[in-house]
C-alpha cells in the first residue's frame, strides 16, 4: 500500500508522519551515496569523497523533513522527531562504515588507479 494511501486509512496520525520523515531521510542519503556496506568496503581508496555525499545527502534531507514539518503542523514534532532519528542512525551508520573501512586491510571492490578520468577529471 502507497504511503498516501496508508496514512489516508489511518487517519494520518502521528505515528504515520514520524515514519514518513524518517523513511525520506533514508531514501535521500541512499539516493545521494551508496551504502554503508559499500562505504565500509571502499573506504580506503575513498573515504573524503564518500563521505562528502552523506553530508550532501543530510542536508537534502533536512530540507525535506523541515518543509514536510512546515506544511503539516498538526504532525511537526513526528516529523522533526522521525527525521532527526533517522538522520542520526544513518550518520552513525556511515561514520562507522569509513572507520572500519579505512582500518581494513581487506581489498576494496573498486579499481580507483585504473579508473578513467571521464567524470569531469574526477576519478572517483
Amino acid at each position: 500500500m502507497p504511503i498516501a494511501s496508508a496514512a489516508e486509512t489511518s487517519g494520518g496520525g502521528g505515528g504515520v508522519a514520524f515514519l514518513v520523515s524518517a523513511g525520506i531521510v533514508y531514501e535521500i542519503i541512499a539516493a545521494a551515496c551508496s551504502s554503508p556496506q559499500t562505504t565500509e568496503i571502499n573506504a580506503g581508496t575513498r573515504a573524503p569523497t564518500l563521505m562528502k555525499w552523506v553530508h550532501i545527502g543530510l542536508v537534502q534531507a533536512a530540507l525535506f523533513v523541515t518543509a514536510a514539518a512546515y506544511f503539516d503542523r498538526a504532525h511537526r514534532r513526528e516529523i522533526i522527531a522521525g527525521g532527526t532519528a533517522a538522520g542520526i542512525l544513518m550518520y552513525a551508520q556511515y561514520l562507522h562504515a569509513r572507520d572500519a573501512g579505512t582500518k581494513s586491510s581487506a581489498p576494496p571492490t573498486e579499481d580507483t588507479a585504473r579508473a578513467t578520468m571521464a567524470s569531469w577529471g574526477n576519478p572517483t
